[in-house]
C-alpha cells in the first residue's frame, strides 16, 4: 500500500511548540505521546542519562534539575548549554523537539514524513532561518519551507476573511515578538511590514518576577546578599512561570517557594507586574511604531487586530493593544494555535489541496540588504526593509581610487548606518581592468522568502558578468565575545568621537536612521558624515560647531509628529 506524500506543519516554539497538517479540507493539529497538542520546548537527561522532552522534561524542574528551555533564542549563535557532561548548541537541541514531534506526526499517520512547512519570527535574520533549516534536517526533515510566523497566523484567519481588510497580527510568544501589517484584498494576503524583537517574550515577564522575589527574599535564603545558584534559579522559574500564569486570570496570587525546608510566600498583583514591566511595554511599542510607519498606515485603519502566542494572555498586554488601537483584539483563535493552524494552511496550499479556494500570499524582506562603501564602512542599502518580495534591484558603484584593480563587494544584512553593527552575509571580489579613472559595477540583489539572495555583478568596461547564490550558515559573536572587544576598547586613549557628549548624538542619530527609509534615512546619513570627519579631524572649535549644526538638525526630526507625512 502507497501513502500520499504530506506535507506537515510545525510551529517550532520558544516555550512550546506545535504539528498539524491540512486533512479533509480543515487543519488538524495532532496530539504527543501525552496526549495534548502542545510539547514544551524543554530538554533534559533521565536517571539513566537518556534524553527526556517536552512534558517529561518539565516535570523534574522542581526538583532543581537542568532543564534546558528557551533556547531558540540562541539559534544561530555559538552559543553552548551543558546537559550532563555534553554541550549542545542551539541547532541540535531544537533538532530534538523537531525529531519528537516527527514521531509524533508519523504514530497518527501510521507513515513517513520527510516534508514540513516550519515557522520562525519574522524578525529572524538569514543565520537564524538557516540554523533553522539545518535543525530541521538535522530531525530527519528533507525539503523544508519557512513561513514567518505572523505570516501563517494572518492566514489563518485571512481565508475566513469575506471582506477587504487591514489587520495587524501582534504575536509575542515565549522568547520573540513579531508584528505584521496585513491587508487582505480578492483574494490576496499581503503583508505590508513587519518588525520584532528577538529578545522580547514571555520569559522576560517571568525573569521579573524571579527578580523581584530575590530582592525581597534572596537574604532570607541565602544568608547575605548574592546572586542565586543555578539550582535556585532552576526551581524559582517554574514557581514564576506559574504566577504568570495566575496572573493572567487574577488580581492577585502567591509565590510559594521552599528551599532548605524554608518556606517563603511572595505576593504578586497584577499592578506590580505592570510597574516592574514598563520598560518591556516600551520595548513592545516601538516595533509597532515602526510597522505601522513602514507600511504608512494610521492606527485607526487597522480594521481588527489579531493577538498570538501564548504570552498576549498577559491582561497588560491586551490592555496595551487595546489602549493603542481603541479595539479589542481579536480571539476567534486560540493564540497558542493560529501560527500553526496558519502553517497547515500554508502546507494545504503547498500540497495544492483542492478543497482551498486560490489564495495568493505575498511576504516582505524583514531586514535591510545592502554591501560595505566608503572608507568608513557605511551601510549601503539595495533592497530595503519591508520591501515586497520576491524582489530584485540594482545599484551603481565605483571604485575608490583611479588605477584600483579590484573591489571587494561586502554584503550585510541590518539597519544599522555602519557595516559592523550589520550582519556579514558574504563577500564577491571583483577584478578591474588597469585604467587611470575610477570605474563603475552594476550590482542586483535578488532575494525570495526562503532567505536565499543571489547577488549579480557586471562590470561595464569588461562585460564580465559575476553571479553568486548566499544561503549563511555563518555565527556571530557571542556575548562574551563583544564584552571582551568592549573591554579591550575602553582601554584605549579616549578619542573625540568617544567622549559621552558626542557618542549619544551620534546614537541618537543612528537610532533615527535606522527607524526612517528612503530619502530620510539618506539625508539622515549624510548629516552623520559630516559630523564624522569633524571628530575625525580632532579639531574641537569644528567639532562644536558641527555639533551643534547636527544637533539642532535631530531635533526637528524628533519634533515631527509620528505621521506628520500623511
Amino acid at each position: 500500500m502507497t501513502h500520499k506524500k504530506l506535507l506537515v506543519a510545525i510551529d517550532l516554539g520558544t516555550t512550546n511548540s506545535l504539528i498539524g497538517i491540512f486533512e479533509n479540507g480543515q487543519t488538524k493539529l495532532i496530539e504527543n505521546a501525552y496526549g495534548t497538542l502542545t510539547t514544551p520546548s524543554a530538554i533534559t537527561l533521565g536517571k539513566d542519562q537518556q534524553i527526556l522532552i517536552g512534558q517529561a522534561a518539565l516535570e523534574l524542574r522542581h526538583t532543581g534539575q537542568q532543564v534546558l528551555t528557551s533556547f531558540k533564542r540562541f539559534m544561530g549563535t555559538n552559543q553552548t548549554l551543558k546537559l550532563g557532561q555534553n554541550f549542545f548548541n542551539a541547532i541540535e537541541l531544537s533538532a530534538l523537539i523537531l525529531g519528537s514531534l516527527k514521531k509524533d506526526a508519523e504514530h497518527y499517520l501510521q507513515q513517513s514524513v520527510q516534508d514540513a512547512v516550519i515557522t520562525v519570527p519574522a524578525y529572524f535574520n538569514d543565520i537564524q532561518r538557516q540554523a533553522t533549516v539545518a535543525a530541521a534536517e538535522l530531525a530527519g526533515f528533507e525539503k523544508i519551507n519557512l513561513i514567518n510566523e505572523p505570516t501563517a497566523a494572518a492566514l489563518a484567519y485571512g481565508l475566513s476573511q469575506t471582506d477587504d481588510s487591514c489587520f495587524l497580527v501582534f504575536d509575542l510568544g515565549g522568547g520573540t515578538f513579531d508584528v505584521s501589517i496585513v491587508e487582505y484584498f480578492e483574494g490576496v494576503i499581503e503583508v505590508r511590514a513587519s518588525a520584532g524583537d528577538n529578545f522580547l517574550g514571555g520569559d522576560d515577564f517571568v525573569h521579573l518576577i524571579m527578580k523581584q522575589f530575590w530582592v525581597a527574599h534572596g537574604n532570607t535564603i541565602m544568608g547575605e546578599i548574592q546572586p542565586m545558584t543555578p539550582a535556585i534559579e532552576i526551581a524559582l522559574r517554574a514557581k514564576a512561570q506559574q504566577v504568570l500564569h495566575s496572573l493572567s486570570k487574577e488580581q492577585h496570587t502567591v509565590l510559594s517557594f521552599m528551599w532548605n525546608e524554608r518556606q517563603i510566600e511572595f505576593t504578586v498583583s497584577q499592578q506590580d507586574l505592570i510597574t516592574w514591566a514598563e520598560p518591556l511595554l516600551q520595548r513592545l511599542r516601538r516595533p509597532l511604531e515602526r510597522a505601522l510607519k513602514d507600511a504608512r498606515i494610521r492606527p485607526e485603519q487597522i480594521d481588527q487586530v489579531i493577538m498570538v502566542g501564548g504570552a498576549t494572555r498577559i491582561p497588560m498586554i491586551r490592555k496595551l493593544v487595546t489602549k493603542l488601537f481603541g479595539r479589542f483584539p481579536s480571539t476567534s483563535i486560540q493564540p497558542d494555535e493560529a501560527i500553526v493552524r496558519g502553517a497547515c494552511v500554508q502546507s494545504g496550499l503547498k500540497s495544492k489541496d483542492i478543497t482551498l479556494k486560490e489564495v495568493v500570499l505575498t511576504d516582505v524582506c524583514p531586514f535591510s540588504l545592502g554591501i560595505e562603501v566608503g572608507e568608513f564602512g557605511q551601510f549601503s542599502p539595495i533592497i530595503e526593509r519591508n520591501t515586497v518580495i520576491p524582489t530584485s534591484r540594482e545599484n551603481f558603484y565605483s571604485s575608490l581610487n583611479p588605477g584600483q584593480r579590484k573591489i571587494l563587494l561586502k554584503i550585510y544584512q541590518g539597519e544599522h548606518r555602519l557595516c559592523k553593527e550589520n550582519i556579514f552575509l558574504g563577500e564577491i571580489e571583483v577584478l578591474l581592468p588597469p585604467n587611470n579613472e575610477c570605474l563603475s559595477v552594476q550590482v542586483r540583489f535578488s532575494y525570495n522568502s526562503n532567505g536565499i539572495l543571489d547577488v549579480d555583478v557586471f562590470v561595464p568596461s569588461t562585460n564580465e558578468k559575476i553571479q553568486k547564490v548566499l544561503i549563511n550558515n555563518q555565527n556571530t559573536m557571542t556575548k562574551e565575545q563583544i564584552a571582551e572587544s568592549r573591554e579591550l576598547l575602553a582601554l584605549l586613549k579616549v578619542h573625540p568621537r568617544d567622549k559621552l557628549i558626542n557618542q549619544s548624538l551620534v546614537l541618537r542619530a543612528e537610532r533615527l536612521y535606522s527607524e526612517q527609509r528612503g530619502e530620510l534615512r539618506q539625508e539622515i546619513a549624510n548629516q552623520l558624515e559630516i559630523f564624522l570627519y569633524a571628530l575625525e579631524s580632532q579639531e574641537e572649535r569644528r567639532i562644536t560647531e558641527a555639533r551643534s549644526y547636527l544637533d539642532k538638525f535631530l531635533n526637528q526630526m524628533d519634533e515631527q509628529q509620528f505621521f506628520d507625512d500623511y
